[in-house]
């Protein structure tokens, strides 16, 4: 009973990814992924960015402290996912963007699937479903 008041009430919303330069990470996702900024906040000691995907329903949050603190890239997490109808133009689109191929393309039971790095190495997982993409 209490699970399902919990999955009436809790949706997820939005992912966060540290960044050492919000710019250079919004012009990544606005050009590779036609994000669009829907937000921002600045605080004393941070700065975040929203954007949205086509169509909406998910936030990714782009954040960064204002100290300039090195950053470290951790393992505790898995790639931000992109579902493309075009994969070969979307691969194309985001390498032209600044992100570099890491696995892949290659088949992956009905889809196609790659791995990418954004500029500043946060791990892309771009997938085309079976009927949906251009391959």
């Amino acid at each position: 009973m209490a699970e399902a008041a919990a999955r009436a009430r809790d949706t997820l919303a939005f992912f966060k990814i540290v960044t050492a330069d919000v710019e250079r990470a919004e012009a990544f996702f606005t050009g590779a992924f036609a994000m669009a900024r829907t937000n921002q906040v600045e605080g004393p000691t941070f700065r975040e960015i929203m954007l949205t995907a086509p169509g909406g329903g998910f936030t990714l949050v782009l954040f960064q402290w204002r100290d300039g603190r090195a950053l470290q890239s951790g393992s505790l997490h898995g790639p931000i996912g992109f579902i493309t109808r075009d994969f070969d133009a979307s691969l194309a689109q985001a390498i032209a963007h600044g992100a570099t191929l890491d696995r892949g393309p290659f088949d992956y039971g009905s889809g196609r699937v790659a791995f990418l790095h954004g500029p500043e190495g946060h791990e892309i997982e771009l997938m085309a479903r079976a009927g949906k993409a251009a391959a």
